[in-house]
């Protein structure tokens, strides 16, 4: 591990390759899993806010989903996270006529109708940030879904935390990116990670 200011980020980040193929796995990780995607208290009026931008683009259900409990939820491990659909889908997620899965927030982002890109968490994937007293903790969340992710990313030579350059940015701020990326050279540079 690597510790940069009060964070500590896993060597799983520094050593595994990862890449999203999208055409490989159509988003299924904002359609799988048990719960929503983390969000963080600040983001919950941003994730609000945006309704409006994106309602439309909503499935009928989603809608529903929203109107009844809220954007978010406090899932079982007492985590602030996004709503779901029939215990899975994000209440965020739209499709194209192919079938593949986007965020709608992201999309609208995209369009330029919206200043808020998507919750950091979701931006941070395949990352996962634990609060740990003191520091934050960054691990890989490594998940079946993303195995053409994780061929893709070795085709490239690409690190997780490489291919999470903006995002980590987005959280903890470029001099920090850039400490971190100059710690991992010195790892590499006398062979203390592969």
């Amino acid at each position: 591990m690597i510790q940069i200011d009060d964070v500590i980020v896993s060597l799983d980040m520094l050593e595994n390759k990862f890449c999203c193929d999208l055409d490989a796995c159509k988003g299924e990780c904002c359609i799988e899993g048990d719960a929503g995607a983390p969000v963080e208290l600040e983001e919950v009026e941003q994730l609000e806010e945006v309704l409006d931008v994106i309602w439309d683009d909503l499935s009928p259900e989603a809608q529903a989903v929203i109107d009844k409990q809220g954007v978010v939820y406090t899932d079982e491990e007492g985590d602030l996270v996004t709503s779901i659909v029939n215990g899975k889908d994000c209440v965020f997620t739209c499709y194209d006529e192919k079938g593949m899965c986007y965020c709608a927030i992201e999309k609208a982002y995209r369009a330029g109708k919206t200043t808020f890109y998507k919750p950091v968490s979701c931006h941070l994937y395949p990352a996962r940030i634990k609060d740990l007293g003191m520091y934050k903790g960054v691990n890989y969340h490594k998940w079946d879904v993303c195995k053409a992710a994780v061929l893709k990313g070795e085709a490239l030579n690409l690190r997780v935390y490489q291919f999470l350059k903006e995002p980590l940015i987005r959280k903890f701020g470029q001099a920090w990116y850039d400490e971190l990326d100059d710690a991992v050279k010195e790892l590499l540079d006398r062979k203390m990670i592969k």
